[in-house]
C-alpha cells in the first residue's frame, strides 16, 4: 500500500492530533477514508447512520468534516447546513460519485471548502485536500485571534503589539501619562513617535484640552518661532496682526514637538525658558504670558551626539528628557507583524471596499522577514498597494512589491537577515525557503519535468506533486512552465 505523509505540525499540533468527522452510508469507502487519514496522523471519527452523522455535527472538536452528499433520508447537504449553522468555523469536505457543476456549486454556496469525486484516483487527494483545509482553518483561526486582540487592545491610538518590546512600552505610557512632565520619545522614522505622544495625551487629565502637533524640522527659525510663540503685529515683515502661538493654543492641553533634534540654538533658549518658567513671550513682545502646557518631544536622531557638537543645548535635553520612551524598530519586533498587517488590512479592506481575511503563508513569510528600514510606516504602505492589487478575499505574495514575493532564495533569507528573529522561527524560515529553492533547482535541472524532478529527488512522484503544491512552486528556477509527462529515466543524467 503506497505511503502517506504525516500532516504538518503546523497544522496538526503536537500535543493533538486533527479530528475528523467522515459521514458516508458506503462502509467501503467509510473504512478506506478512515484509514487513510489515520496513517496521515489524523483522529477520525467514521459514522454510517445519517441521524447519528447530523447529531456528531454539532459537537465540539471536530476541525474538519467529510460528507457524502447522496445519502438516504438525511442528506450530506443536511448535515453541511447543521454544520455551518452551529459550527461556522469547521472546514467541510463533501464527497460524491455523481459529480455535476450543479451539484460542486451548491456544495460551495453552502460553506463547503472542497468536494471529491468517488471512487477517489488517488489517495493522495485525500489526504492533500484535508490538509488544505486543515491549513485553511488554521489561517481562518489565526485571523480570528488576531481581531480579538485588535478589539481588546489597549486603545493606544493606533500603536499595535503583543510582543514584549511594545508591551514595556504601554505599561510606561500607562504609569507616566497622569504626569505633568515632560517627556521625550526616541525612535527611528516609521516606528510610530507621534502615535505615542497622542496616547500620552488622552490618557492623560488633559484629553479634554487641545493636542497640538508641530513638526519642527519643516520651517525656518523664523516661522518657527513664530508658529511656537506667536508674534505681534510688526515684529517682522508680514507680521500685520497678532497672533497666538502654539504654546497658547495648547493652554491646558500638550504640544508635541517633532524632530526636536532640528530646532536652532537661538529657539533652543526660548523653548528652555518655556519649559522652566511656564511663561512665553511672543516675537517681538516684551509681556510675558503663563501657559500650562505639557510638552511631549520626539525625535529619530542622536541628541548625545548633537550635544557634543556643541548643537544641541545639554540644559535643554535634560529639561526635556525627563521620562524617557524608546520605541523599538519593527524589525525587533516581528511577532508584532502578522497584528500589524491584520490592522491594515481592515484599514485599507474598508477604504476600498474590499473584504480581505486571509494572507497567504509565502506573503506572511515575506512580510515577516523583510528588514522595513521604513519600519511601521513602510509596512502600512506595502499592505496598502497589496489591498489595491488583490483579487478576492486573499492577500498574495504576487501583491506585494518586488523583492518581497515568494521565490525569494536561501542567499536572500540568509542567517544576516533572520538574525532578528527568534531562533526556532528563523529556523523553520530558513528551512522553507531552502526546501522552495531545491525543488525549484531540481525542476530546473530536469528541465521542469515533475515525473524526471521527482526520480532526481528520490521522492515518490504522488508525494513530490504535493511539495510544490505545499511551497507554491509553479515553475522552475529558470522561470519555466513545468510539465508531467513521463520521460526516460535517461533524461536524468
Amino acid at each position: 500500500m503506497e505511503k502517506v505523509d504525516a500532516l504538518p505540525q503546523t497544522v496538526a499540533p503536537k500535543e493533538r492530533k486533527p479530528r475528523v468527522l467522515v459521514v458516508d452510508d458506503d462502509r467501503v469507502v467509510l473504512k478506506a477514508v478512515g484509514e487513510i487519514l489515520r496513517r496521515a496522523g489524523c483522529e477520525v471519527v467514521s459514522i454510517e447512520d445519517g441521524v447519528e452523522g447530523l447529531s456528531a455535527a454539532s459537537e465540539p472538536g471536530f476541525a474538519v468534516a467529510m460528507l457524502d452528499i447522496k445519502r438516504p433520508h438525511v442528506t450530506g447537504m443536511d448535515i453541511l447546513k447543521e454544520i455551518k449553522s452551529k459550527r461556522p468555523e469547521v472546514e467541510v469536505v463533501m464527497m460524491t460519485a455523481f459529480a455535476t457543476v450543479e451539484t460542486a456549486v451548491a456544495a460551495v454556496k453552502g460553506g463547503a471548502y472542497d468536494y471529491l469525486t468517488k471512487p477517489f484516483e488517488n489517495i493522495d487527494d485525500v489526504v492533500l485536500t484535508v490538509q488544505k483545509a486543515f491549513e485553511r482553518k488554521a489561517l481562518l483561526d489565526r485571523n480570528r485571534q488576531l481581531e480579538g486582540m485588535l478589539d481588546v487592545r489597549d486603545r493606544f491610538e493606533g500603536l499595535i503589539g503583543q510582543g514584549p518590546k511594545m508591551q514595556a512600552v504601554f505599561r510606561l505610557i500607562e504609569g507616566v501619562a497622569y504626569s505633568s512632565a515632560t517627556v521625550l520619545v526616541m525612535g527611528e522614522s516609521g516606528t510610530g513617535k507621534e502615535l505615542a505622544a497622542r496616547a500620552l495625551h488622552y490618557k492623560s487629565p488633559r484629553r479634554d484640552k487641545p493636542f497640538v502637533a508641530v513638526n519642527c524640522s519643516a520651517l525656518t527659525e523664523t516661522l518657527l518661532e513664530s508658529e511656537l510663540f506667536g508674534h505681534v503685529r510688526g515684529a517682522f515683515t508680514g507680521a500685520v496682526v497678532n497672533k497666538k502661538g502654539l504654546f497658547e493654543a495648547a493652554d491646558g492641553g500638550t504640544l508635541f514637538l517633532d524632530e526636536i533634534g532640528d530646532i536652532p540654538p537661538s529657539t533652543q533658549v526660548r523653548l528652555l525658558r518655556a519649559l522652566q518658567e511656564g511663561e512665553i513671550k511672543r516675537v517681538g513682545s516684551n509681556d510675558t504670558i503663563k501657559v500650562d502646557v505639557r510638552v511631549i518631544a520626539a525625535t529619530n536622531r542622536d541628541l548625545g551626539k548633537l550635544m557634543a557638537e556643541n548643537k544641541f543645548r545639554e540644559d535643554l535635553y535634560y529639561r526635556l528628557n525627563v521620562i524617557a520612551i524608546h520605541l523599538p524598530p519593527l524589525r525587533e519586533r516581528p511577532e508584532d507583524i502578522p497584528l500589524l498587517v491584520h490592522h491594515f488590512l481592515t484599514k485599507y479592506g474598508a477604504k476600498t471596499g474590499k473584504q480581505l481575511s486571509r494572507v497567504e503563508p509565502s506573503a506572511m513569510e515575506a512580510l515577516t522577514t523583510h528588514r522595513w528600514s521604513g519600519n511601521v510606516r513602510e509596512l502600512e504602505n506595502v499592505v496598502e498597494r497589496a489591498v489595491v492589487l488583490a483579487q478576492g478575499d486573499l492577500l498574495c505574495a504576487a501583491d506585494l512589491p518586488p523583492g518581497f514575493g515568494a521565490g525569494r532564495s536561501a542567499a536572500e533569507v540568509g542567517t544576516a537577515t533572520l538574525a532578528h528573529l527568534p531562533y526556532a522561527q528563523a529556523k523553520k524560515l530558513a528551512l522553507r525557503a531552502f526546501e522552495r529553492r531545491y525543488l525549484s533547482a531540481v525542476l530546473s535541472r530536469c528541465s521542469g519535468n515533475i515525473s524526471s524532478a521527482a526520480r532526481a529527488a528520490g521522492v515518490d512522484r504522488s508525494n513530490f506533486r504535493r511539495l510544490l503544491k505545499q511551497y507554491e512552486v509553479e515553475r522552475d528556477s529558470n522561470g519555466n512552465s513545468l510539465s508531467d509527462e513521463p520521460e526516460d529515466d535517461a533524461a536524468v543524467a
